[in-house]
């Protein structure tokens, strides 16, 4: 599933090409994705409307329009959201869910190969369940607010940091490399972390997310950035993926185990 830092890559992208332009048209293949309201009224109350901010909140897309409505996009699995043909030419991609045409000759499509993504026209989405489960940005954070919400926690560090009712946008792939980079192993306690070790997860909590967003994210599976192209930080990748391969700093063998159904890739020499 991308992360924050592959769908803070994907709104700025929207923001240099999308801000600004009208909704002229919308195409509906597959009502599935369609979540809220009705098709016929999702297409109809977009017709017309201009898009007039782009926001993300965790791992959501927000696009604010002039009527004070707004537009979310929720990824998923196997979302994608791409520029379609060359302006000029009608219709949009045949893996399309869903095609937004916008002024300018403009299309916008969304793919979602298993179904799994959520689009919705809401009128306030701060009200969204969803949004309102939400635990802070990692980049609105200060060390005493991050140190402040461990707390008495008795979980595991690493589903912790994947919580996103904890902190919001991280997922997999980000809380395996934060834990290699601060050298702490995915299995403590949360409440068994020092001073020290909860301010490197502090740190690299930011230094990762910071780095993989100018690298465009990682393209792991069905993500790719609006343009069509993968990003590039998957080769920057220090332990996710890398099961059975030589450590980076120790030369040891990167392990994986299973935490919570999901496979956790860390180093058991550098990670303590």
């Amino acid at each position: 599933m991308p992360e924050l830092p592959e769908v803070e890559t994907i709104k700025r992208d929207l923001q240099k090409v999308i801000l600004g332009r009208k909704i002229t048209k919308v195409c509906i293949y597959n009502p599935a994705v369609i979540r809220q309201p009705l098709p016929s009224a999702f297409k109809k109350h977009l017709k017309g409307l201009v898009v007039k901010t782009i926001l993300r909140r965790g791992k959501l897309l927000i696009l604010e329009l002039s009527n004070g409505s707004a537009l979310t996009v929720h990824l998923r699995m196997t979302g994608q959201l791409v520029l379609g043909q060359k302006p000029g030419n009608p219709g949009g991609s045949k893996a399309s869910r869903v095609t937004f045409h916008l002024s300018g000759g403009r299309i916008l499509d969304f793919n979602d190969q298993r179904l799994f993504g959520e689009l919705r026209l809401v009128d306030d989405w701060r009200k969204i369940k969803f949004i309102q489960g939400l635990g802070p940005e990692p980049f609105d954070l200060t060390y005493s607010d991050f140190k402040d919400m461990f707390s008495k926690k008795k979980t595991k560090i690493k589903p912790l940091l994947m919580d996103q009712s904890f902190i919001a946008g991280i997922g997999n792939l980000y809380a395996a490399e934060i834990l290699f980079c601060a050298r702490v192993d995915p299995r403590r306690q949360a409440r068994s972390l020092t001073e020290g070790e909860k301010q490197a997860i502090y740190r690299e909590t930011k230094k990762v997310l910071k780095s993989a967003i100018a690298h465009g994210g990682s393209s792991i599976d069905d993500y790719v950035r609006l343009s069509g192209k993968p990003g590039d930080y998957r080769k920057f990748h220090r332990v996710y993926g890398r099961q059975g391969k030589p450590c980076f700093v120790c030369k040891g063998l990167i392990k994986k185990i299973n935490q919570g159904g999901r496979g956790t890739y860390f180093c058991p020499k550098c990670q303590k």
